[in-house]
């Protein structure tokens, strides 16, 4: 090839790499809503106090139905909300994680994502991002950043943590004094549904001054009304119609800011709910066979990691397949009322579906019942309320989600998506893409 056309030809590719670079992006700026405990009935039926989710699902596109992965808890399922990875990529595969002495707490620090955030790919384009109350987002690159952390020593401050560990510093007095006033402490944290007012004001005000491309918040309360409830009550209705009510604070924080027709809002949750009956202990199973499985300074010889609707089987030492198969024999011999209540997730349907890469099996809880860590005690008891972490085949398990707005199409409607294609989704709007997700694009929804 000759140095004048070779020359040529590198430019034409480099027009055409620009010229759909510009294309792939379809809005300027993304507001992703995560409501925890969201459910596709509470857009779907109108029964539900949700008009502003209605209005958005009317206006826009929406699933039937978005399959979580596993467990479907809150933590490992908004990492791969904010990746569009598995746990097993991304390193959160519980709420709580074990730290240096081997105590399980719960994991905060940004730091632990193994994976390449939504946060972080918008950066290296040179948007600017926010955030809100989202799960592990402390010392996160994000401009704009209130984490959801809380004190120490007290779990119910949330105010000074969020205070101290803001970006930039002196981000939440700045809400203070413009957005939500001096709140007391309990208007941060989960006692009330006055969080999920103050969060999405925060970011209603964020939205207004700062325009940020991308802003991700968490809005929690649904998920502590259901675990109190299960999926119907007073207090599941008066906690969706105040998520409802923090949606429709995003949306008028969009029309004030005058980015309304180039603002895309996704509204998707981390898991749906199970109403439960009664609870499974499998770590007395191995306490019957001699096995101290209580997490103290030391990891035990093996335990049951309980995760709500789930429990992943963990031995310290992965090569004993000995005690393993002991193990196995034990749940093999089982009463029949017992081995209704689980079924086994061998280690390679595991490796599909990117759970655990630590666990030797899991045990997938039937609806209704909730497992517990405890190692002594009734093997079963009754239960009121209402968990998750079930395995995803579970509908009920099942979250939602909206899209409306910039660049998206109008009426289309999809059966089920994956949890894992909401971050690709959300790069794709914006024009830029993730390193190595395990989702897709759901490019069926954009124009």
């Amino acid at each position: 090839m000759k140095p004048n056309i070779f020359k040529n030809t590198i430019a034409l590719i480099f027009l055409i790499a620009i010229s759909i670079s510009t294309q792939a992006q379809t809005a300027k700026y993304v507001v992703l809503v995560s409501i925890d405990g969201f459910r596709p009935d509470f857009y779907l039926d109108k029964s539900w106090p949700t008009p502003n989710l209605q209005q958005l699902m009317a206006n826009g596109s929406y699933a039937k139905g978005v399959r979580c992965i596993f467990p479907s808890v809150t933590y490992p399922s908004h990492t791969t909300l904010i990746t569009g990875t598995f746990p097993a990529k991304h390193g959160i595969t519980y709420n709580t994680m074990p730290n240096e002495d081997n105590k399980y707490e719960w994991t905060t620090d940004a730091k632990k994502i193994k994976a390449e955030t939504l946060w972080q790919a918008a950066r290296k384009k040179g948007l600017k991002s926010a955030s809100v109350s989202w799960p592990i987002s402390v010392g996160a690159e994000i401009d704009y950043n209130l984490p959801e952390i809380w004190s120490e020593t007290n779990m119910a401050d949330r105010k000074s943590a969020i205070s101290t560990l803001a970006t930039p510093k002196g981000l939440l007095e700045e809400m203070e004094k413009y957005a939500i006033g001096d709140v007391d402490m309990e208007d941060l944290n989960l006692s009330s549904l006055a969080m999920d007012e103050n969060n999405s004001r925060m970011a209603a005000y964020i939205i207004r001054k700062y325009k940020p491309s991308l802003l991700s918040i968490h809005i929690a309360g649904v998920d502590g009304a259901e675990h109190k409830e299960g999926r119907s009550g007073d207090g599941v209705s008066r906690a969706v119609a105040s998520a409802d009510h923090a949606v429709m604070n995003l949306m008028d924080a969009i029309k004030k800011a005058g980015i309304q027709d180039s603002t895309t809002i996704i509204i998707t949750g981390d898991h749906g709910f199970v109403n439960i009956e009664k609870t499974l202990s499998p770590n007395v199973w191995l306490t019957e066979m001699g096995i101290d499985s209580k997490v103290g300074k030391e990891e035990p010889v093996a335990k049951f990691q309980s995760a709500g609707g789930s429990a992943f089987f963990h031995l310290k030492n992965s090569e004993d397949l000995t005690l393993l198969k002991k193990v196995r024999q034990k749940l093999a011999d089982l009463p029949a009322e017992y081995k209704q209540m689980f079924r086994i997730v061998e280690r390679d349907e595991l490796t599909k579906i990117g759970a655990d890469p630590h666990a030797s099996f899991a045990l997938a809880a039937a609806n209704g019942v909730y497992i517990q860590d405890a190692a002594t005690g009734a093997l079963s008891v009754s239960k009121k309320g209402g968990a998750h972490g079930y395995f995803p085949d579970s509908p009920e398990i099942r979250t939602g989600f909206i899209i409306a707005g910039a660049g998206i199409k109008k009426g289309v409607v999809i059966e089920s998506i994956n949890l894992e294609d909401v971050a690709p989704t959300v790069a794709r709007v914006l024009g830029f893409s993730l390193i190595n997700p395990d989702g897709k694009a759901v490019t069926q929804f954009l124009k």
